[in-house]
């Protein structure tokens, strides 16, 4: 019984020593990581608007910041969330493209200047997207001069912008992977008579499905959530507004703060998000984790 009552002793004082600290640790990034998402929850079902006397779990609960949101004409929330749309998964489609055929060219061929494009694309990546703010303003007005299409307050030129704003990072993450895999797999197709597009299309593409979508996922995220080059090149027509900067017009001003509505929105604005994260899931762990061991 002494001896029992020791072994288990001794485990207890193990698990305390090695496991427990894992546990609060993994609490304290849990709580730190939904705590904001709860507020949000709680803000959006609070009906009287107000962050001061806003509770965790709100005293006057009901839908009112809902209908708020979809009744106000001045504020077509459904139409921000269309143009967020065709904006983020355009342009998210776009990244995944440029950046897979830059990463295959950069890891399966070898040429002169090869290292000197990989260190420039980096670095430029480095620096942030708000430096190039009044460039693209400029240069996006030239071009409207002589296309409408490609001026300021259309989605197209948006689009292309940020198609290629993470060409740097997205390709570096694609190379990783391409690295990864035996180079066999090309010399076996070309035996076979496969040219260097058809090995992409073929071979490759189905095997770098799940790099792909992690891909996706986080531009996808990026562009949805992003605010100041969306403002600059779309402007503030309210039909022609994302999400992100549309929901900003219900906190805009000292005296005209509404952060029921911006709540709401906010709220309804994950919805695709996580849709993509259930439909997407099994790709993920996969593909997150694709680049971290060479083999």
């Amino acid at each position: 019984m002494k001896i029992a009552l020791l072994l288990d002793s001794k485990k207890f004082k193990f698990w305390m020593r090695k496991v427990l600290w894992r546990h609060l640790v993994g609490f304290v990034v849990v709580a730190f990581s939904v705590f904001p998402l709860i507020w949000m929850i709680s803000g959006a079902f609070d009906v009287t608007g107000q962050i001061s006397t806003q509770m965790l779990i709100p005293t006057h609960k009901g839908l009112d910041n809902f209908a708020q949101l979809f009744s106000n004409s001045s504020k077509p929330f459904l139409i921000w969330a269309r143009n967020s749309m065709v904006v983020a998964i355009s342009a998210s489609a776009m990244q995944v493209g440029i950046g897979a055929l830059a990463a295959y060219t950069l890891s399966r061929h070898r040429f002169k200047g090869r290292k000197l494009t990989l260190s420039t694309i980096l670095i430029v990546q480095m620096f942030p997207q708000l430096l190039a703010a009044t460039s693209l303003f400029l240069i996006i007005n030239t071009f409207g001069k002589s296309f409408m299409f490609l001026g300021l307050g259309h989605q197209l030129p948006l689009i292309l912008v940020f198609g290629g704003s993470a060409l740097g990072v997205n390709t570096w993450m694609l190379k990783s992977f391409f690295d990864t895999l035996p180079t066999e797999i090309d010399e076996a197709a070309k035996i076979d008579g496969a040219d260097h597009f058809q090995i992409f299309r073929k071979i490759i593409v189905p095997l770098a499905t799940p790099i792909f979508v992690v891909t996706f996922l986080l531009s996808f995220i990026g562009i949805l959530n992003e605010y100041l080059i969306t403002s600059v090149i779309l402007g503030l027509d309210g039909n022609k507004m994302t999400v992100a900067v549309g929901l900003q017009q219900f906190i805009y001003g000292q005296y005209g703060k509404n952060w029921g509505p911006f709540t709401a929105g906010a709220l309804l604005a994950t919805i695709p998000v996580l849709t993509l994260f259930i439909f997407l899931q099994k790709h993920l762990v996969s593909g997150l984790v694709s680049g971290s061991t060479k083999g």
